[in-house]
């Protein structure tokens, strides 16, 4: 089987859809690799590591398309790429179709494509195997990217998040106790934070309570006790998602006044619409916005700014789906692997994602 690696063209997006280790496990079980001319650069992956684990390197995006039975990218296709799709093709990469441009699912169904969503990927016991891991990077990152929003010189409270005997530490809101959630929670504990988390999964509350032995405050999720925590926050994490839906509006901008000025919000919900009324997506480049005299973190793609541990995040996750892909074929795949089968949006460009097919007011197909 043939595999494209194309060099991700969203706006700094600067991981890459295999990392060279697992390039050289698809060599190895006598499959041909195409990377594109840098696709791993920003990485720290040169042409000649991915050489060296027998990839084939190739010098334009429409050669690691052309030639590939299924392309493994990060980054939901841009429109500039879809010229590049092949009938029949399978594609591989974050989608969130339900926040996409509806171009890029009339795209999929023309060129009769299989695509595979890596955030509608779901075991039996409800984890989420592609997500999880850059769900973990984000939440981890937390503390570093609120720390420094809240810097003096950024505008915020100025405020130590840990804060130093006789000054108390910075109050931190997490809103979602999922993976996301659970690794914000024990990154600003950790930090010295004092941290609240919210749920409307008690079993999740429990867990966390359990874990972290009774240090951490927990609330039932409702809009009660969110506006409650919100008076009181420095930080708020929103991280509440429906896996191939879009995130539920938790916050509006009459909850958002509420806040203290120059409070931070970290909206990492965003690549499937966001938590908060007043979100909208920024980048890395240009992060943060102010909104209510709030200050708005929105990026959707978190673990580019770490994009060397972004890359093997995912090529850690999804390479033993792609040898199972590539040992059985695609149909044969997405049939005995339930999980796998969970996580495709398209099938020869026919929409059968139920959650998908409802976020965007569609009717999914059998």
């Amino acid at each position: 089987m043939n595999f494209g690696i194309p060099k991700e063209v969203r706006p700094l997006e600067f991981r890459v859809g295999l990392a060279p280790a697992a390039v050289d496990s698809l060599v190895r079980a006598g499959h041909k690799v195409l990377v594109e001319h840098d696709a791993g650069i920003h990485a720290g992956f040169g042409d000649e590591d991915y050489r060296q684990a027998g990839a084939q390197v190739v010098y334009a995006a429409k050669e690691a398309y052309g030639r590939a039975d299924v392309v493994v990218k990060v980054g939901r296709p841009a429109e500039e790429e879809y010229k590049f799709f092949q009938p029949y093709q399978t594609i591989l990469s974050f989608l969130h179709l339900a926040v996409a441009s509806p171009d890029l699912v009339m795209v999929l169904e023309k060129e009769k494509i299989t695509s595979i969503g890596y955030e509608t990927i779901l075991k039996d016991d409800g984890t989420l195997p592609l997500l999880s891991p850059t769900s973990e990077i984000a939440g981890r990152m937390s503390p570093i990217i609120a720390g420094d929003l809240m810097g003096s010189f950024k505008g915020g409270r100025g405020i130590l998040l840990n804060g130093i005997p006789g000054v108390p530490p910075a109050a931190v809101v997490v809103i979602g106790a999922g993976v996301l959630g659970f690794n914000a929670t024990r990154a600003f504990h950790n930090f010295g934070a004092e941290v609240t988390v919210l749920d409307h999964d008690l079993e999740a509350l429990q867990k966390i309570d359990l874990f972290f032995d009774g240090k951490i405050s927990t609330l039932y999720a409702n809009p009660h006790n969110i506006l409650k925590a919100m008076k009181f926050a420095d930080v708020l994490i929103a991280s509440a998602a429906v896996p191939g839906g879009k995130a539920p509006v938790l916050i509006s901008r009459e909850m958002l006044k509420s806040m203290r000025k120059r409070a931070i919000v970290l909206d990492l919900a965003i690549n499937s619409g966001g938590n908060l009324e007043t979100s909208r997506p920024t980048n890395l480049a240009n992060p943060s916005f102010v909104e209510e005299d709030v200050i708005h973190y929105c990026v959707p793609n978190v673990p580019s700014r770490v994009a060397r541990t972004g890359s093997y995040a995912i090529s850690n996750s999804i390479l033993p789906y792609l040898l199972r892909c590539a040992e059985l074929g695609i149909k044969n795949a997405i049939e005995e692997i339930i999980e796998l089968r969970r996580g495709v949006n398209t099938i020869e460009g026919k929409l059968v994602h139920h959650g998908v097919a409802k976020a965007i007011g569609q009717i999914a197909e059998d």
